[in-house]
C-alpha cells in the first residue's frame, strides 16, 4: 500500500486517478480499500480547487430536469405558464418569475437555490433575473 501524499501538480493528480482505477474493486475494510478511499477524497479536494463546476444557471437546470423526465413546454404549462413563456425563459428572453420558479420546483424538483436570481443576459435584459410578477397574474389570472 502506498501513503496518499497530498496533490499538488497535474502529474500528481493524473497519478492518483491512475492508482484509483487499480484500487476500485477492493474490498471494504482492506488496507488498499483505505488507501482508494484517501486518495479519492485527494482527488475530489484537487478537482474542486482546479476545476470548480459551479451551479447550474436555472434554464439549464430546468432543461436537464426536462429532458429527464422526457417533458415539453406544453406538459408543464398546467402548471408553469405557457409554452411560449416557458420556452422564453428557456431561451433567456424572458425573466423566470418567483411563481414560476416555485412551479418549477414543485413540479421538477430542482432546489431553490438553483433557480436564484441570475444577471441579465445582456445589460438592460431582464433575462434570468427572478421577478415578482407571475405569468398567470400577466394574464389575469392571478
Amino acid at each position: 500500500m502506498g501513503t496518499p501524499k497530498p496533490i499538488r501538480t497535474e502529474a500528481g493528480y493524473d497519478a492518483a486517478l491512475a492508482r484509483i482505477w487499480e484500487l476500485w474493486d477492493t474490498p471494504e475494510g482492506s488496507t488498499d480499500r483505505e488507501e482508494l478511499d484517501a486518495l479519492m477524497d485527494l482527488v475530489e479536494q484537487y478537482e474542486e480547487k482546479h476545476y470548480p463546476m459551479g451551479a447550474p444557471s436555472p434554464a439549464d437546470a430546468i432543461e436537464f430536469r426536462m429532458d429527464q423526465e422526457g417533458l415539453t413546454p406544453e406538459d408543464l404549462a398546467p402548471d408553469v405558464g405557457t409554452p411560449a413563456e416557458i420556452a422564453d425563459v428557456l431561451s433567456g428572453k424572458c425573466a423566470l418569475t418567483t411563481a414560476m420558479a416555485q412551479a418549477f420546483h414543485d413540479r421538477l424538483g430542482i432546489p431553490y437555490a438553483v433557480l436564484r436570481p441570475q444577471e441579465p443576459a445582456k445589460a438592460g435584459s431582464t433575462a434570468g433575473r427572478l421577478t415578482e410578477e407571475s405569468p398567470r397574474s400577466r394574464r389575469g389570472e392571478g
